[in-house]
């Protein structure tokens, strides 16, 4: 079956970044023009998607990325997953009346790790000083610019949300609503803010005038949050966890991730001949969704900050590479028998997780991605959030950012892997994708809250088993499942009538949903074949474009 796309990848012999705003990827654009390294350019297309698409991301967040080193052809993964306060525990939050993680207010707001992330990504591969790569998010953010459709909608659906925190409503609604599509937005405040890091690095933001600006923030509503909290958290580099797919090797980052989920929903589809089936088809597509179920059953049991596991409360300098939790998820042997769980014309209505021998676990219980490929084959696979619409809907005085609200996924159920602790890491819904296969290298990602891991396993399947070029998988209609029990299921309408009718005569629970709609995310993807030649894809589902490197042909050069 054939997919027709609403625009060609792209393709060049340069440089290229592909983010969900035209203005972010021109700025990683121009980066690479002046001699930057693909990490130069994917810290300045973040740096201004905080600012055109404030509700999704912002250095009020966490980031995480996969780094293809093209001469080393090493991976290098990166987490920058904040941690909550030192001062903040289950038994502090029940003391003040909360039962479950509030998903909103001060109580929700983990340490903020992008910044931190870009400093790591900077130090180790960067070549333009931080001021440089800074430089056009500060520019837009004085100057303004002209709000994206697709974003203004979003915004406008949160005002209500903004309007609940007087700095919010000042930053982000201005003359007191949101700002319509066209008009001119600036952000002077967050200008500010980057300059001062553009200044003095990463110890502006975690001890200097903004780390003050948000400790001002936490005092004044109740917070826990202390100068050390902010001062001591330092990122994480990670050797990403992998399977094999169909000859591929799929990467993702490991637990506090859920990207292993993707890879257990890859090694479950793997025991099916999904190609036989075809794209779309009825087969193929139950045999997905059912993966996704067995999947996220086990990522939900099990992961958890690997820092903490069976360490009680108190961390350990252990990586994710000591945690048991990983190989035993990843056990082909173990994905043939949830395979055999997938009933092969009804829908499950529920599903357990895993028992894994030896191990233990409770009963229990808004983003950007963007990537990036630079004239040499380095490709960065980025992704940050500030986890739902604005966050935690605070911003702290002077500052001009959200403050994320990525604690709301801790649980406070005793004993399970993922419960709220001191200066530990929730578990994170945000996930950078890698693939190769012989000469082939593709950075991939797809954002949208728990979507993600299921959406990446879609893309690979695309790729993989039905020869689909990037642009042509991102494009692809795809399903996801926003709820982890039942049988209800999202369904694009670019998927066939008679696929969907099919579906629905085997139980699953179909709500159609037309295209170009965020309920299925939004990716990027770049990727290089070997040859020299670089392609580059974003989806039309949002504002977004891969737009490639010029040469320099006019200094004579």
């Amino acid at each position: 079956m054939s997919v027709v796309t609403g625009r060609s990848k792209v393709a060049t012999t340069y440089g290229i970044v592909a983010a969900s705003h035209p203005l972010a990827a021109r700025a990683g654009v121009q980066v690479l023009e002046r001699g930057g390294h693909a990490v130069d350019a994917a810290i300045a297309a973040n740096a201004v998607m905080g600012l055109v698409e404030p509700h999704m991301n912002g250095i009020g967040g966490d980031l995480f990325a996969i780094v293809h080193d093209a001469t080393s052809n090493v991976l290098h993964g990166l987490n920058a997953g904040g941690w909550a306060p030192a001062g903040l525990s289950p038994h502090v939050l029940r003391s003040r009346g909360f039962d479950s993680m509030p998903t909103t207010g001060i109580h929700s707001v983990t340490v903020p790790g992008a910044m931190a992330g870009w400093a790591a990504l900077h130090d180790r591969f960067g070549r333009l000083p931080l001021r440089d790569l800074l430089a056009p998010a500060v520019f837009y953010a004085r100057h303004g610019f002209p709000l994206s459709e697709v974003s203004a909608g979003t915004w406008a659906g949160l005002a209500g949300k903004l309007a609940g925190d007087p700095n919010a409503a000042r930053t982000y609604l201005p003359h007191g609503v949101a700002p319509q599509a066209g008009t001119i937005f600036t952000n002077p405040d967050l200008a500010t803010s980057l300059q001062h890091i553009s200044d003095g690095g990463p110890a502006a933001f975690y001890q200097g005038p903004v780390a003050q600006a948000i400790l001002g923030l936490s005092r004044d509503t109740g917070g826990t949050m202390t100068p050390d909290d902010l001062a001591s958290f330092t990122p994480q580099w990670v050797d990403p966890i992998s399977t094999t797919y169909r000859g591929w090797t799929v990467y993702e980052l490991p637990p506090n991730t859920q990207g292993i989920a993707a890879l257990m929903m890859l090694d479950i589809m793997e025991t099916f001949p999904l190609a036989d089936f075809g794209l779309h088809s009825v087969d193929a597509l139950h045999v997905m969704i059912e993966a996704k179920k067995l999947a996220y059953a086990d990522m939900l049991a099990w992961v958890g900050d690997p820092r903490f596991f069976a360490a009680g409360t108190s961390p350990r300098p252990d990586d994710a590479a000591a945690d048991p939790r990983v190989p035993a998820l990843l056990d082909k042997a173990r994905a043939a028998m949830r395979a055999r769980l997938v009933h092969p014309t009804r829908a499950a209505g529920h599903v357990e997780p895993s028992r894994l021998p030896g191990l233990t676990t409770g009963a229990g219980g808004d983003t950007i991605y963007l990537s990036v490929i630079d004239r040499a084959g380095n490709i960065v696979s980025l992704i940050q959030s500030i986890f739902e619409g604005f966050g935690s809907g605070l911003v702290a005085p002077g500052t001009g950012f959200a403050l994320h609200n990525r604690g709301a996924l801790f649980t406070l159920e005793d004993g399970h892997p993922n419960v709220l602790a001191p200066r530990k890491r929730p578990l994170h819904t945000i996930i950078p994708g890698f693939m190769r296969k012989d000469d082939i290298r593709i950075g991939f990602g797809i954002m949208g809250g728990f979507n993600q891991a299921q959406a990446h396993a879609q893309f690979v399947a695309h790729v993989a088993d039905f020869g689909l070029d990037i642009q042509q998988a991102l494009e692809a209609g795809r399903f996801t499942k926003p709820t982890f029990d039942g049988r209800d299921v999202c369904v694009e309408s670019l998927v066939p009538d008679a696929s969907i009718r099919g579906l629905a005569a085997r139980g699953h629970e179909i709500i159609v949903v037309p295209p170009r709609t965020g309920t299925f995310g939004y990716g990027q993807a770049v990727m290089s074949n070997g040859t020299g030649v670089h392609f580059g894809a974003s989806e039309p589902r949002h504002d977004g474009a891969a737009i490639p490197e010029a040469p320099d042909v006019f200094s004579g050069n």
